[in-house]
């Protein structure tokens, strides 16, 4: 199975086309899925968004494991005398 994403924004006409890769045969079934995620539509629900995430324990360990995976590398190349 291979996943290709594109994100695009809905036009005026509402019509969005979809290019199918030249190595995919003809008559090859493909799955279409359209996923819709509503977007804070002013700045104040944004900030509202990040201050939520303080609480949230689920992106509070997301960042902890990335911070962890990160620790070593963030010294690498970097002369640290100074």
């Amino acid at each position: 199975m291979e996943a290709i994403k594109r994100i695009v924004r809905v036009p005026e006409n509402h019509e969005i086309i979809i290019k199918v890769p030249q190595y995919l045969p003809e008559n090859e079934i493909v799955e279409v899925i359209l996923i819709v995620k509503k977007r804070p539509d002013s700045f104040e629900q944004k900030i509202n968004m990040l201050k939520a995430s303080i609480k949230d324990e689920l992106f509070q360990n997301d960042i902890r494991k990335v911070t962890e995976d990160f620790q070593a590398v963030d010294f690498e190349g970097w002369d640290n005398g100074i």
